[in-house]
């Protein structure tokens, strides 16, 4: 039943669910404790008359477990990377255990030259557990790299509901306008946060502007 759900799920994403995800969403689901966060500092936050419209954010160096794909749909590329990062969380690691949820997922995306669509190319990140910052656990499936991000500065703005193409380029351009001309962050490239799984139909989700150094 667990399984049939989360093939609907995966069916809206225009992907299909393999059979042997059946362990890693069972023990997601046996271990739904709170996800840690990621940590950052908020630096400011522009108040609109609906509540904070975004705020400014200082996310420190750490290592994150990374899956690059290039599927046709934004959709196809996030699924099939978290599929792979699943496993690793759930057991195929050097340690053979469940390592711990941490939100948000990032989804690093880019816009092509003429900004009317985005580039297929999707990197997917896990923020490691505090426990394995230090010591990150290897991943079984090549895919997966370890990788240290650098210490980020990003303006955040949250909005609800599921992330295909077209409502991320609707969620950056409105975020545009609300900014006004500004010089200070990247044109190119964005970063989509997901704070719920994609069987949450009004998920919180986040449009992160990244700040030039």
């Amino acid at each position: 039943q667990l399984f049939a759900h989360w093939e609907a799920v995966a069916g809206t994403h225009r992907v299909s669910l393999p059979r042997d995800m059946a362990g890693p969403i069972l023990q997601m689901t046996r271990h739904s404790q709170a996800p840690e966060p990621v940590p950052y500092v908020t630096l400011s936050q522009q108040e609109k008359c609906e509540g904070a419209a975004y705020e400014e954010r200082q996310y420190p160096a750490g290592k994150w477990a990374c899956v690059t794909k290039g599927e046709p749909m934004y959709e196809q590329s996030i699924s099939m990377s978290f599929m792979k990062l699943m496993r690793y969380i759930c057991k195929e690691n050097s340690v053979g255990c469940y390592l711990g949820m941490t939100v948000p997922v990032l989804n690093e995306i880019h816009l092509t030259e003429e900004g009317t669509e985005l580039e297929r190319e999707v990197v997917t990140a896990y923020y490691l557990p505090g426990e394995f910052q230090q010591n990150p656990p290897l991943p079984a499936d090549p895919d997966i790299r370890i990788t240290e991000r650098a210490p980020l500065r990003v303006i955040a703005r949250v909005f609800y509901g599921m992330t295909t193409e077209e409502t991320i380029l609707r969620e950056i351009s409105l975020f545009w306008e609300l900014l006004g001309s500004t010089d200070t962050v990247l044109r190119g490239t964005y970063v989509v946060a997901a704070y719920q799984n994609p069987s949450v139909p009004q998920r919180r989700n986040e449009i992160w502007f990244i700040c030039r150094a």
